[in-house]
């Protein structure tokens, strides 16, 4: 086990893939001798040549579709959307191609595609470089979604990812990527001393569709994931009050078991997302709780998001969710 931050722990598990199966091929735009806009694959095109790890043209679309032919005929690209906000060129291919494939094809053709892009705020991107646009994929049948949010779990997940045989949109928070940035732009602890930063150097997996208990309490659930989970673990120490935090880790599909079995020992649940609250993953959250653990609830799910509204540039840190608004929603489960 070796100390690392998130960025050298996707960079380990991208190496451990590029050695360990000849299949595995890196590209998208500036990941080769540049090594990324946020260095995740910084020495990966020395170490391994521009044959396997390669530059593309600024084209999503494009780099989807040539993953997918690659996909298709027996290799397991591996690409980066070098911000999730550019993903959208490539949503033809994704959602129409990519993800039907095995269906339209009776089982004959599959595509072990994975598709990594840097998602959400904290870094002063504005509209464009700031977006956690992962609702729209968790609504894609075909399509695995995974959202990290440690070295520990970025990269067992990754490597999960990778070998899946079905393709997988797998969202990094980049304000996480140096440290987890709790919600104060004053206050930016690094990774150190953190047990999640304990990162085996070697292959391991951690499986999709499994969620992690990050916390444990009794008196309400919290629901998060990628930098929200580090958002809520400061809000449940600020409240005082003893709650379970489960970060999700895959959205679709979702641990469906962690989460109810929380629920009904809590019967209060508090979900936090960084994408708007109209119509985001908290919902069919919501919904999948209020189904399944109706007589288990006092109190109704409280929901904190980002608002709906394009993200901002100057006033970011108001838009995303803050540790006092979530401390203000766990307090509001124990008053019912």
């Amino acid at each position: 086990m070796v100390e690392m931050n998130m960025v050298q722990s996707i960079n380990s598990a991208l190496d451990n893939m590029l050695e360990k199966n000849q299949d595995v091929l890196l590209f998208g735009e500036d990941i080769g001798y540049f090594g990324g806009v946020f260095r995740t694959s910084d020495g990966l095109q020395k170490k391994f040549g521009k044959h396997r790890v390669f530059d593309t043209p600024l084209s999503e679309g494009g780099i989807a579709a040539t993953a997918f032919g690659m996909g298709i005929n027996g290799l397991r690209p591996v690409v980066e959307i070098q911000f999730a906000d550019y993903i959208f060129p490539a949503y033809d291919q994704i959602v129409n191609e990519i993800a039907k494939v095995r269906h339209r094809s009776g089982g004959e053709f599959w595509c072990p595609i994975t598709i990594r892009t840097p998602a959400g705020g904290g870094i002063r991107g504005g509209h464009h470089h700031s977006q956690s646009p992962e609702s729209q994929f968790t609504h894609t049948p075909g399509l695995k979604v995974v959202y990290c949010s440690t070295p520990y779990n970025s990269k067992g997940l990754l490597i999960s990812s990778i070998e899946s045989n079905d393709p997988v949109i797998f969202f990094e928070p980049k304000r996480c990527y140096r440290g987890p940035f709790y919600g104060d732009p004053h206050n930016v602890p690094t990774w150190k001393d953190h047990p999640e930063a304990e990162v085996p150097e070697d292959h391991y997996k951690i499986p999709l569709g499994q969620g992690r208990l990050a916390m444990e309490g009794d008196k309400c659930t919290i629901i998060a994931w990628g930098t929200m989970v580090h958002v809520a673990e400061k809000a449940i120490i600020d409240s005082g009050i003893s709650c379970d935090l489960i970060d999700l880790q895959t959205l679709l599909p979702w641990d469906k078991e962690i989460v109810i079995n929380s629920v009904k020992k809590t019967g209060r649940c508090v979900i936090v997302h960084e994408a708007p609250k109209t119509s985001g993953f908290g919902s069919e959250l919501s919904a999948s709780i209020q189904e399944l653990c109706f007589y288990n609830l006092e109190s109704p799910i409280q929901r904190i998001a980002g608002w709906d509204t394009p993200f901002p540039h100057t006033t970011e840190w108001d838009y995303m969710p803050s540790t006092a608004r979530i401390v203000a929603a766990i307090k509001k489960t124990q008053e019912d």
